[in-house]
């Protein structure tokens, strides 16, 4: 049986990328395991997914931004490559370095909030700020991860230095990413380059207004353009 192993993007759990990839892990067969964060954000996920891929016949990998990041940095992995049949990657935010990338800004930002103003004042402030779909998800999750490691991970994330596209040059497994053209965290002119950028890649774009409130429609849309960079379609 094939598994597909997912994680979540920054300040997010593994309750949400269930709910994006499980529909369409269930329709392929797949098995599959969503990563909880901890404090040891990114060693944490790399250590965790080799003891499943050590497991299994193959793996998908793959996440939602810091999450797809990390999925990839996993797969350009020659060792570890050879366990893989392809990347999911939804939302990527950042090439490379992070830079003052809107997404690193942010998690850096809400890390020092809480730190500073506490967990429900940045709760409400962010939930004043965001879509209702968006403001209740991100309250859950970091109501969730708080004080259980949810600053060292925002920390982690808008530090880490993720796949460049020089990188990504090399992968050698199909890489399936989903972008949304009105997500200004997650540019899509990032996750194009990435799809662009890989020898067996391609990209699909649905709206955050249209999976927000129906996440396994970002599930759905990478799972497409897995299949498509697998039989060498490009589709945009």
């Amino acid at each position: 049986m094939r598994t597909v192993i997912v994680m979540p993007g920054t300040g997010s759990d593994a309750d949400f990328v269930r709910r994006v990839f499980h529909r369409r892990a269930a329709v392929t067969g797949a098995e599959l395991h969503c990563l909880e964060p901890d404090a040891d954000l990114v060693a944490s996920y790399l250590t965790r997914i080799d003891a499943i891929a050590e497991r299994s016949e193959s793996v998908i990998v793959g996440g939602v931004s810091i999450g797809a990041a990390i999925a990839v940095s996993w797969a350009l992995d020659p060792g570890r490559a050879a366990r893989c049949d392809g990347v999911l990657a939804a939302l990527p935010a950042w090439s490379g370095a992070p830079g003052d990338s809107v997404a690193s800004v942010s998690a850096r930002l809400t890390a020092e909030s809480i730190e500073n103003d506490g967990l429900e004042p940045t709760v409400s402030a962010m939930v004043a700020g965001s879509p209702d779909w968006l403001g209740a998800e991100l309250a859950r999750s970091w109501r969730s991860l708080h004080p259980r490691g949810l600053v060292a991970q925002l920390r982690a994330a808008s530090t880490f230095v993720g796949p460049s596209l020089t990188d990504i040059a090399s992968l050698t497994v199909p890489l399936g990413v989903a972008v949304a053209p009105d997500d200004p965290l997650h540019p899509a002119d990032v996750g194009r380059a990435w799809a662009a950028a890989a020898p067996r890649g391609a990209v699909v774009e649905t709206p955050l207004t249209e999976f927000g409130p129906d996440e396994r429609l970002l599930g759905d849309a990478c799972f497409a353009a897995l299949a498509d960079a697998a039989s060498g379609a490009a589709r945009t």
